[in-house]
Formats: structure tokens, sequence, C-alpha cells
């Protein structure tokens, strides 16, 4: 929220403690978890210790960058980190940026994101712009370049550079999935230079339309400032489709070949140029899509099971 940081932990433990109690008395719990550090980890920490039990916490990037960033947020992170059992990070990145934050290193293991991969794979390209077109009401040509960005509209994930962007590939169309609140200002930046009638806002969308929307994409393009390890560049890669994407966060833990896309600057002309080499390189989507074979659920859920047996 934007406002009431500070006091989020311990509303949220108010409001959710008497429920814990309830349902640990009708059938006691091995631990508390928290996925989010703050404020769900402070939360989740004052619940364990009343309860007597033993709780694990997980980073994903904001919440250790964003809250890191302010005393009161780093204090408690640091407070959450020292009193918990055991400790997460969605990249090894990440888990360093929490050891210079002061958290231990040794504590944090790294547990990479799941994948659905039924859901998830390189779908056939013939006809595939012509139903997309149809099902979103967008002119595709077959020559269209087609760019996809998701995320939320938000000045940190970049949206913005990738619109100024577009105004020097002509033929480039770009597909914005995600809502938040910069679409008023993305939407007046995309007139202002000349691109709005190739910038489609799709908003938020089920995870089941987006794998022919990635198949479809020459590129999933990302600039973010920040970021944990993105389920959205792994999904686009697991489409098939290459990334072009800052260096932020695991990115360097994704990208990790050619295939897998370019890793550039946070600028309009990095992006733009990332695009050029994409475009001018076309990459085998199952090329694309064999550099993430390492994630999946059943990995996640493996990986999460024994972290829990080793804390609990």
């Amino acid at each position: 929220p934007k406002f009431g940081g500070r006091f989020n932990p311990g509303l949220i433990t108010r409001a959710v403690l008497p429920l814990a109690r309830e349902l640990h008395a009708q059938q006691p719990f091995d631990l508390v978890d928290a996925q989010f550090f703050y404020p769900d980890g402070p939360a989740a920490m004052a619940v364990a210790r009343d309860l007597g039990l033993p709780f694990s916490v997980k980073a994903r990037g904001a919440d250790i960058h964003y809250w890191g960033a302010r005393a009161y947020g780093r204090d408690a992170l640091l407070e959450t980190a020292d009193a918990a059992a055991g400790v997460l990070a969605v990249c090894e990145t990440l888990a360093d940026d929490m050891a210079e934050l002061g958290m231990a290193r040794d504590k944090i293991t790294v547990h990479y994101t799941g994948l659905d991969r039924d859901l998830f794979r390189p779908m056939d390209h013939v006809g595939l712009k012509k139903r997309l077109g149809e099902s979103f009401g967008i002119p595709l040509a077959a020559s269209d370049t087609v760019l996809v960005t998701v995320g939320a509209l938000i000045e940190r994930k970049g949206q913005a550079f990738v619109i100024k962007a577009l105004a020097d590939l002509p033929n480039a169309r770009l597909l914005l999935v995600g809502a938040g609140a910069d679409e008023t200002s993305l939407r007046g930046l995309a007139r202002q230079v000349g691109v709005a009638d190739r910038v489609h806002f799709l908003g938020s969308l089920e995870p089941a339309l987006l794998p022919p929307i990635l198949s479809a994409a020459v590129a999933m393009v990302l600039p973010s400032a920040s970021e944990g390890l993105a389920n959205a560049w792994i999904e686009a890669l697991a489409c098939g489709t290459p990334i072009v994407i800052t260096d932020a966060g695991g990115a360097r833990e994704v990208v990790t070949s050619p295939a897998a896309g370019v890793i550039v600057a946070r600028t309009c002309r990095a992006v733009r140029e990332g695009i050029d080499e994409v475009t001018r390189n076309p990459r085998p989507p199952q090329m694309v899509a064999a550099t993430v074979e390492r994630f999946s659920w059943t990995a996640n859920a493996a990986a999460l099971a024994a972290h829990y047996d080793a804390v609990a």
C-alpha cells in the first residue's frame, strides 16, 4: 500500500492471530511461512512466537529493495531474518543484496520460481498473429514485428522506454499486458511520440491467455529498474520467446546464453538496439525454451519441501 507501510505488520498480526490460534488448537501447525518478506515476514514472526513455532520467510525482490531502503523497513527485515528458522530468496543476486543489507548470507537458500510447463510452451506460429489480432481487436499483419511487455504498469517496470523505442521501429507493435497506476501517463506518452496506434493495452490477463501472446512475439521486453527473478522472464522463454531485459536482480542467472536474449542498459537507445539484435538474429523457439528447462513446479515443490523439512 502507498500509505501505512510502517504499521502493516502489526495490523496483519492483529487480524490473523486469533484465527491462527483457533486453527492451531484444532490441528497443530508445524511451522509458519511467509512468502513475502515485508510486511508478511514480521507478521509471520509475531504469529510464530505466539504459537511457539519456527517460521520461514521468502524474499522476492521489491520486498527487500523497496522496504530495505527505509530505516524502519530495514530494521524489520533484519529482525525477521535473524529470528527466522529459514530464509529463502528467488535468486542468487537477491540473496547477495540481502547480505549487503546485513542478513547472514549462509542462512539464505536460493529457491527458484516454478513454471507450469504444460501451459507455457512454444505454440505453432502458423496463423497465430491472425488469431491473436482477432481475439483482441488488433490489426496485426503478418509482416508486423510483435513485441510484448508483461508487468504491472508502474515506473519500475520501464514500459516508457519500450514505447519510446517504438518510434524508431516502424513495423513493430507493442502489446502491454498488465494494469497499474501509470496507464494514463503511458497512453499519453504513446500519443506524444506518435505510436498510439501501435501500442495496445491488454490489461491484466489470466495465465492461460499468455502463451499465444508470448509465442507470437519476437521478444518480451522488460527494462525494469529492479527485480528479483521475474516470472515474466521465465514464462516468455518457456514459450520460445527471447527476452530483452536490464541487468536487474537475477537477470544473469536467466540470460545465460545468446539463445535466451540480451541484457541491455536502461535507456531508450539500448532497449531499441536490444530489440534490433533479437529481431535480426531469430532464435529457434525450442532452443529458447531449452534455456529454462530447470524451472518447473516439480523442482520448485521438491526444493520447498526439503527446506520445510530442514526448518520445522
